[in-house]
């Protein structure tokens, strides 16, 4: 058994009973942002009010040093145990990523653009390639993303769209293996649908012309729909080297992925990185992840019978089905049920985001899967940092408490 295989729960957990609330701690980007300021307070039920009474930075989110103070010691005595607790503090987090006074905080900080460089290959385009070209030199495929979402304006979204167009020339040229992956509201979704369109078949037409996949993220649940429609009119147009995300958290996955497979349509699939209410999406992390492993098997059984076509040894274009988690459990039952399924280990690929268990992509790789890592790269960092620390609020403990020694 190589180390990428070790640890496989040979039971099967879709016998599992899925229940009313979800919460996903471990996602690949599918789903920030430019982000403007949230309009409305952050919304707390009274369980979650309950649970943060007693903390002293409850409350007091803008109290500057004091407040960084109580959430860092707050963090570090946190048992493992206290799920509640942890979904209130990623709630906070995620309402922080929205948060337009927290954004001018975070990046005035000197250490923050260097924390974030964990996650992220750079301000620029000759550092994010100079990461791609690291990562190819692994054995590891990526998708590029242009940091960026919920532009304001047309010359944002048109920006935008060139630096898109820009990439697909720079795959191209270069010669690195990657894909690239975009955000509907980065061209404009919430500013003008036509606009949108028009920018996203360009991108897409050109992706086409240069042999060179198209994925298109999924973001919050008010998008799905319009991201869905846009997707099957760039399929009516023949245009076929583009995909989607699915969210497992969702409830409405299950039967959008059924329709999807019906193309068949390549699928990264994701637990979900977005504050969700319950009516839509499960809150605990059994569910999603019990709802993950029965997409799973849905899309490794759609892709066997569409011919387990592999990645491309280029790494231009994945297989129908791309796991995006760092959750070994998650990915061990993938394998087992490919293997199951007759999938070969070249149409099962893994996605995993830039910074996240590299170990763990290269031992992936090393055993004869397609690996391929999310890279960002862009200015726009702040609020992708942010979902990256409410996956797993313990990593606050280094921010806030170098922020607090200033």
């Amino acid at each position: 058994m190589t180390p990428a295989t070790r640890g496989f729960l040979a039971s099967n957990p879709s016998g599992r009973v899925l229940h009313q609330h979800a919460h996903p701690e471990d996602v690949v980007e599918g789903s920030s942002c430019r982000e403007s300021v949230c309009p409305t307070e952050l919304q707390r039920s009274s369980a979650e009010a309950e649970v943060l009474s007693p903390y002293p930075f409850a409350g007091k989110l803008h109290s500057g040093k004091q407040a960084a103070r109580d959430i860092s010691l707050r963090l570090f005595l946190l048992p493992i145990s206290q799920n509640k607790e942890k979904q209130v503090l990623r709630a906070i987090l995620l309402y922080l990523s929205k948060a337009a006074w927290a954004r001018k905080l975070v990046c005035s900080l000197p250490f923050a653009s260097r924390a974030a460089a964990r996650f992220v290959a750079g301000d620029t385009w000759e550092q994010a390639l100079h990461v791609i070209q690291s990562l190819n030199d692994d054995g590891l495929f990526v998708t590029i993303d242009h940091l960026g979402e919920n532009t304001t304006t047309r010359e944002e979204a048109q920006s935008a769209a060139d630096t898109y167009l820009f990439l697909l020339q720079e795959i191209k040229r270069t010669g690195i293996k990657s894909s690239v992956s975009l955000k509907l509201t980065q061209i404009g979704l919430n500013l003008d649908p036509d606009l949108c369109w028009n920018l996203l078949r360009r991108i897409v037409q050109t992706g086409s012309e240069s042999g060179i996949f198209v994925r298109i993220d999924m973001e919050d649940s008010g998008t799905v729909d319009r991201t869905l429609d846009l997707f099957y009119r760039l399929r009516s147009e023949n245009l076929s080297n583009v995909g989607l995300v699915i969210q497992s958290y969702l409830y409405r996955s299950f039967g959008d992925t059924e329709k999807l497979l019906e193309i068949p349509t390549p699928i990264r699939l994701v637990k979900g990185a977005y504050n969700e209410p319950p009516e839509i999406a499960y809150r605990q992390k059994s569910d999603t992840d019990t709802a993950f492993d029965q997409l799973t098997s849905s899309i490794i059984r759609a892709a066997v019978k569409d011919g387990a076509r592999p990645a491309s040894a280029d790494g231009h274009f994945p297989p129908i089905t791309a796991l995006g988690t760092h959750d070994e459990k998650r990915i061990e039952y993938g394998i087992h049920t490919a293997q199951q399924e007759g999938l070969p280990k070249s149409a099962l690929e893994i996605q995993m985001l830039h910074g996240i268990r590299p170990e763990y992509q290269r031992a992936l790789a090393k055993d004869g899967f397609p690996v391929r890592v999310y890279v960002p790269y862009g200015t726009e960092w702040y609020p992708y940092f942010t979902r990256r620390l409410a996956e797993r609020p313990a990593n606050i403990w280094f921010i806030l408490s170098n922020f607090f020694k200033r």
